[in-house]
């Protein structure tokens, strides 16, 4: 019941849009008898293209207003936890992955199957894998609406200045090592790679690609030598100065570093493709390629879904919005505003063109071999243990196995108290 008391309701933030819908049933409290949803997102960048698919929403909907609301990422969830206890939360409003299963869990959400199965909505229109991920005790939760992977950001003039072949599909982890050396130039202050969010979706990536876990069947598979293989690559080419350590980029994120023009390789999400093309240098000589091969062939899918909060007192009229966000209309919106990939199937080719300077295909043929973000009921409560006992490894000061090793059982005792 503790648990249960952190959350109550959805989220909040700042104004941007009016839409419709029809209500079924719902209460109309705005101008002209008009059901109004508030919709609540974090990200600016889609603003415009969530505007214009409210737009086409109210189009067919005339009966509803779409009311966006931006927070920002950092007070997002503190901001929507808040909002559920004071009953005051969007009616509509983005989840992820890490939150998925604590939000669904507590009963704050608005199950989707009745709707679902009532007007026979074809949920494999989006990929099996964020389906799955935003399902709960046999029930789905939310509408998925993107998704990302991470793929290898490399920029062609410091590999034709070193003489090194481009990245391709042939790259396994010795030729991205070998590469790494060669890429790294101290006299210009130049790091052969490094990885995006240093942490989580740098090594979630590298652990599968091991045949290693983070997490499986409720315990930690930190402790799996496979596991530690896959990030002791990353922590290897630190020790060596091919990549650059965690305290290096205190104040300097590595997405930030290859956008200077300072790291060769870096390992990145689909979604900052946009970020990317608004860099002169890095629209004119970046390239994308699909992740190395270690023992196997990975890379993390992760996506961004619509959940109705279990106080709306506009449920039909919210379900009518979150079906609409799930269709091809408003994913070939999405897909040409160029910021995310549109999770509908057949919606992805807008998006690989909308940039056509980089090869963003590869983003899409990687869900071939795509594993789920790693989640649980709690999910920020063993990230933060890897936060505090990776650290040290990422320091450039070894001791990963140790370090690994220590994290399992510290996050075995975090899950088990999930149960």
């Amino acid at each position: 019941m503790r648990r249960r008391s952190l959350l109550a309701g959805a989220v909040a933030a700042t104004p941007v849009l009016a839409t419709g819908c029809s209500g079924g049933g719902d209460s109309p409290d705005g101008s002209g008898g008009r059901t109004v949803l508030r919709y609540g997102m974090w990200d600016p960048l889609q603003v415009p293209g969530m505007r214009k698919i409210a737009k086409a929403f109210e189009a067919e909907h005339p009966e509803i207003s779409v009311k966006i609301e931006v927070t920002p990422f950092d007070a997002y969830w503190t901001t929507l936890k808040t909002a559920m206890r004071g009953g005051s939360a969007p009616d509509v409003f983005w989840m992820n992955a890490v939150n998925i299963q604590l939000y669904a869990s507590n009963g704050v959400l608005r199950p989707l199957d009745e709707f679902i199965e009532r007007d026979g909505f074809d949920m494999g229109v989006h990929p099996g894998e964020l389906v799955g991920m935003y399902s709960y005790g046999g029930e789905r939760y939310a509408m998925p609406k993107d998704f990302d992977t991470i793929g290898l950001w490399y920029n062609k003039e410091l590999f034709d200045r070193a003489g090194v072949p481009y990245p391709d599909d042939t790259w396994t982890w010795d030729t991205l090592r070998d590469a790494a050396a060669e890429l790294t130039d101290p006299s210009r202050g130049v790091h052969g790679i490094t990885g995006e969010m240093w942490r989580q979706y740098t090594y979630y990536n590298t652990i599968p690609q091991a045949g290693g876990y983070v997490i499986r069947d409720g315990r930690s598979g930190f402790d799996d030598p496979r596991t530690i293989e896959g990030l002791r690559l990353w922590t290897d080419m630190i020790d060596r100065g091919w990549s650059p350590s965690q305290s290096a980029m205190t104040d300097t994120r590595g997405r930030q570093l290859y956008l200077s023009e300072r790291t060769a390789m870096n390992y990145d999400l689909s979604a900052m493709a946009s970020q990317m093309y608004a860099s002169p240098a890095i629209r004119d000589h970046g390239g994308v390629a699909v992740l190395p091969r270690g023992r196997e062939r990975a890379t993390t899918i992760h996506g961004l879904a619509n959940a109705i909060s279990g106080k709306s007192p506009r449920a039909g009229a919210a379900w009518e919005f979150v079906k609409f966000m799930g269709s091809r209309r408003a994913a070939e919106i999405q897909a040409r505003e160029g910021v995310t990939i549109s999770s509908y199937a057949g919606t992805q080719d807008i998006w690989v063109k909308s940039m056509p300077e980089f090869e963003l295909r590869h983003f899409i043929d990687m869900l071939d071999y795509a594993v789920p973000y790693p989640a649980s009921k709690y999910t920020a409560a063993w990230e933060n243990l890897q936060t505090q006992l990776l650290g040290r490894p990422w320091t450039g000061k070894g001791g990963i196995e140790e370090a690994a090793r220590t994290l399992a059982r510290q996050m075995n005792l975090a899950l088990e108290q999930e149960k």
